[in-house]
């Protein structure tokens, strides 16, 4: 069973602080959302008051059409699996996965059979008589996924559940939850503020920054056209031009750079993502920019190379072993397709 899960003006505070500022989100049923956001931003607050563990000071949540507003959390149709699984020690995993549905009436058989189906589709059908004590941190995981699973929600809520596992088994787990998707289609409102982890589990992102949704977008979109420089920001973004859009171009201490759609006429700055910016030869008529290099930060395999140019310093990518030399002279080409233009904030 899934729902479209409806988030609408949602709004708490704190001990006169405000964490959420009228937060508003939609799940389709069947889809998965990344409320993805740094630590403190209010992100595990939104779930709380979707599963009703906490009540908002205005706004609502609905699930398939029903408001959820004063209903207990065993009432409302959501299932949340957390950091820690906090599975019963004393009971087996088979009998920690049946507890939901034996809550919810079942016959012991029955429950434990159809705990047994849950165990399999999460991969530890041969675990069912084991303790949680003898589990390692990714089959606990496991565990907490299939009982909520066990439950039959209409929404599934995940709160960094794969942030303190190890990241192969973040990987397994990461592949685990889209088999569950295309095998039981469960609508799931994930939060993280891991951009690699939300990229590759959601169908699209929620951005929240300051207790309101920045954007919500599909990954590409939020990487290649953000709503602003705080989006670009906080998804990783490094390279920015600040400048003037005139006559569908880009004017800054670059010169003249041709956008490849239209935006409004005024302050702007350009912002493109460097893994999208190509290194070149000083003198390659291609090149957008010309500067040299001030600093080269390995990331792994490929180099974060940073260009001291007349509009700033400005970086690009390089794959391995392309790395030029600190104090080089280098292009830089911006492609034309990867511009795009955000507002330019005001000073102070």
């Amino acid at each position: 069973m899934s729902a479209e899960l409806r988030v609408e003006g949602l709004r708490r505070g704190f001990g006169g602080a405000v964490v959420l500022d009228g937060i508003d989100l939609t799940v389709p049923a069947g889809g998965c959302v990344a409320l993805l956001g740094p630590s403190g931003t209010g992100k595990s607050t939104v779930l709380r008051l979707v599963a009703g563990l906490d009540t908002p000071d205005a706004g609502r949540v609905t699930a398939g059409g029903r408001d959820l507003s004063g209903l207990a959390p065993e009432r409302r149709g959501t299932a949340l699996v957390g950091q820690r699984p906090r599975l019963f020690p004393h009971l087996s995993v088979l009998d920690n996965v049946a507890f939901p549905l034996a809550v919810a009436g079942r016959r012991r058989g029955a429950a434990r059979a159809e705990a047994a189906g849950h165990l399999d589709l999460v991969g530890l059908g041969d675990l069912a008589r084991r303790r949680p004590a003898t589990l390692s941190g990714g089959q606990e995981q496991r565990v907490a996924l299939a009982r909520a699973l066990a439950a039959n929600p209409a929404v599934l809520l995940l709160d960094e559940p794969f942030s303190a596992l190890d990241p192969g088994v973040r990987a397994e787990m990461h592949r685990l939850l889209a088999d569950l998707r295309s095998a039981v289609s469960p609508t799931v409102l994930l939060v993280t503020h891991d951009r690699q982890e939300a990229a590759a589990l959601a169908d699209t992102v929620a951005v929240l920054l300051d207790g309101r949704i920045a954007q919500h977008d599909a990954v590409e979109a939020l990487h290649t056209r953000p709503a602003s420089l705080a989006v670009h920001r906080f998804l990783g973004g490094l390279v920015e031009v600040p400048g003037r859009v005139e006559d569908g171009a880009h004017v800054s201490a670059l010169g003249r750079l041709v956008l490849p759609c239209p935006a409004p006429a005024g302050p702007g700055v350009l912002v493109v993502r460097q893994e999208a910016v190509g290194l070149v030869t000083a003198g390659d008529p291609a090149a957008d920019a010309t500067g040299a290099v001030g600093r080269v930060a390995p990331r792994g395999a490929r180099s974060l190379v940073e260009v001291t140019t007349a509009a700033g310093t400005l970086a690009a990518e390089a794959g391995p072993g392309l790395a030029p030399p600190v104090g080089a002279t280098v292009g830089l080409v911006l492609p034309v397709a990867q511009r795009w233009v955000v507002a330019q904030p005001a000073a102070g």
